[in-house]
Order: C-alpha cells, then structure tokens, then sequence
C-alpha cells in the first residue's frame, strides 16, 4: 500500500489539549509509529471540551503531536441532551461536503453521530478507498433505551436508516463492545465483517509523578485500602462503597478511600458524615499523572457501574485499564456481557449492590496475603499490556486494514 494515510471522521474527537475524548489521538499517535499518516476530523465544539480550538474560518489545520486535526466549525449547543446537539451534529455533517485536500487510504466514520456515515461512503468511493465503520455508542439504541423517545419515533428512525446503511456500505465494522455482533447483524451487517477493538491505555504515556504532600498526610499508614478514583457521579455507583464502609466500620484495620470529584460528591460526603463513618476518606482530585502514585499507596481497586440494559453488549471503562497497568487487584460491580476482571484474572467479582457479598469479598482479598495480591495485579498488568494497548490496538487496526 503505497498511500498509507488513515482519516478518522468523528466530531467529538479531543486531545490532551483541548479535553476528552482521547481514543482516536492515542490511536493516532501509535500509528504514526507504524508510518501512516493520520486526519481526525472533529468539531469545534463539544460538551467534553474544556477548551474548544479557537476558530476563525470554517476548516482550521493544526498539527498535534504529529497528527493532523482538521477541525469543522460548527454551532454551539446548551447540553448533551438538548435539540440544539442534533442540529450540531446535522451542521457538522453538511459541512464536511466542502471538505477539500483530503486523499486518504481508508475512511473510518467514528459514532455516536451516525449523519457522517454517507460522507465516508462517498470519499471511499471517490478515492477508491476502503470505508469502515466504528461504532463506540450503538445509536439510535442508547437513545431507545435511555430516553424518552420510543423505537418509533421519527428521530430514530431516521438515525436508524443511517445506522443500517452504515452496516451494509462498509467494509468493517469495529466495535467496542465485544457482545454486540449480534445487533449489528440484526441492523444488516455481515458476520465477517465485525471486528472487536475496544478501548485501551496508553502505556508510554503513564507517569509516575509525586503526590502532593496534602494527599499523602490523608492517606492512612497501616491499613488495608479500598479505593476508587475517578468522577464521583450517579452511574459509578459509590453509594455501594460507603455501603461497605458502614458494614466494616468495627473493622480497624480496612480504610476506603474515594478520590476525585463530581455531582454525587457532597450527597456522598453527607451520608459519610450521617453515618458517623471514620473509616472513609474523601480526597480531592488530582492530576493525572499523579493517578498511578496514588495507585501505589492503595492494596485494591474498585469499580462499579448502575445497571443499564445496554451493558448487555459489553463494557470498555478506561478506569480499569488504569487500575490493571497499576498492578492492583480489582473489585468489579459490573453487571454486563462481558467481565474484563474475570478475563484478566486480576481481582474479584461482586454481585450489584449486594453489600455483604461485597464485604466478605473485601475481607478475603485482605486474606488472601501480600503474594496473591501482588499475583493478581501483574495478571491485570500482563492482560492490559497484551490486549488494551494503544500500541497493540494500532497494530490490530493496521492488521485489519491492510487485508485489502
């Protein structure tokens, strides 16, 4: 393949200089390694960005990192579930039309937004390209399943019409989510053409950096720790958590520690302190690359997500991948068609919300002794390294694309 030259169409991709999201950029960065040229052509403006490219004409060029960002000037919405994100997304879409200078190998069209679908179909086709379809969110079923809007409802089924052509026009499609071969398949698509890339870590990225002394002196010495990090919001569900703290407050030996920051802080805070809890601590946010220095002064992780319906096609949280290349144990509340903790061998699986499943299994992981702690991580460290890579995810993607 003489033109190697990926272009990745996805209007919310970010970078670490304008906010989430950040799949497509370690992506790119890693393919940059292997010799191909990478475009992210993304939107302007996102509700994931904390600050948004500063445009002044329609298409802006900038080079990050060695990846070319195009970047497409569209309007501006009040929230993630306002009307005013469709027509952004429908603006986005009219105005990749005038897109010019691009002439790349393979066209990857990127969801939630399933409008850019038949731009990608027609670059492909214009410059006798492959096209591929990744789909991060499966839309318009997210939309079914988390709100008001029912199967029947103009709107989805007009991004439903977008959705099956997009599994019939391209040549592969890549999903995150391991389980949902099946629905695609339902929409149209292929057998042979599903292929699993799901989310990873950067691993050359990860620093370990001091924590600030203000950290430290809060994190208790002598104590087995369960810790969470990461937004503390209503779907991470740390209300089990504190729930366990409460049926292990005579034990003085297990200390919980929350750390980060979100809209379920304070309720958190104030349960805590309703409760009369001393063996839980709240610490406030840090940087990111302090995150594997707080890892080390914990002995487990712990994650744990509401219940969805969607979760039934799988999960792919980042904050695993985090924990597992930290060498922690895990303690995974996930109900969901798949279970990385298991597949990686590397901690403990809780029912949901089952508060003494959770506290006999903290109490046996304490058990278990520093050996079996440390053979547990280095299995989620070994998994990690081996199957979530950017590195090894740019080489399947390089392995998928260069069939043609």
């Amino acid at each position: 393949m003489k033109n190697k030259h990926i272009t990745i169409i996805n209007q919310y991709i970010g970078s670490p200089y304008h906010g989430m999201e950040y799949r497509h950029y370690y992506l790119a960065k890693n393919l940059i390694e292997y010799g191909y040229k990478v475009t992210l052509i993304s939107g302007s403006y996102s509700h994931l960005f904390s600050s948004p490219p500063e445009m002044t004409q329609s298409f802006t060029r900038e080079m990050i990192d060695g990846i070319e960002y195009i970047w497409v000037k569209v309007p501006k919405y009040i929230s993630s579930k306002s009307i005013g994100r469709i027509w952004n997304m429908l603006y986005f879409t009219w105005k990749l039309h005038f897109l010019k200078d691009v002439v790349p190998s393979h066209i990857i069209v990127s969801s939630p937004s399933l409008f850019p679908v038949k731009v990608g179909a027609k670059f492909a086709k214009k410059f006798h390209t492959k096209f591929l379809f990744e789909v991060r969110d499966i839309w318009p079923q997210t939309l079914v399943e988390l709100s008001s809007l029912s199967s029947s409802h103009p709107l989805i089924k007009f991004m439903e019409h977008y959705e099956r052509f997009a599994y019939k026009k391209a040549d592969k499609v890549i999903s995150l989510l391991p389980m949902a071969k099946e629905h695609f398949e339902k929409q149209g698509m292929q057998k042979d053409k599903f292929v699993y890339l799901p989310n990873g870590i950067d691993t050359e990225e990860i620093k370990s950096v001091f924590l600030p002394q203000s950290i430290i002196e809060k994190i208790p010495r002598d104590k087995f720790i369960v810790a969470y990090s990461g937004t503390v919001g209503i779907a991470n569900n740390l209300e089990y958590l504190v729930d366990a703290a409460n049926a292990l407050r005579d034990n003085k030996d297990i200390h919980f520690i929350i750390l980060g920051q979100g809209g379920e802080k304070q309720r958190l805070q104030d349960l805590v302190n309703h409760l009369g809890l001393e063996n839980i601590t709240f610490l406030d946010p840090i940087k990111k690359e302090a995150v594997a220095s707080f890892l080390k002064q914990i002995d487990v992780a712990f994650i744990s997500l509401l219940p969805e319906n969607l979760f039934r096609f799988g999960v792919s949280p980042n904050k695993v991948f985090e924990y597992m290349y930290a060498k922690k144990p895990i303690l995974w509340a996930i109900e969901a068609g798949n279970n990385l903790v298991k597949e990686a061998e590397c901690g403990v699986s809780v029912p949901l919300n089952d508060v003494i499943a959770l506290k006999e299994s903290i109490l046996r992981l304490k058990e278990f002794g520093e050996d079996t702690l440390n053979e547990l991580g280095q299995n989620g460290y070994n998994f990690v390294n081996i199957h979530h890579s950017y590195k090894m995810l740019a080489e399947k993607l390089i392995n998928v694309i260069e069939e043609y």
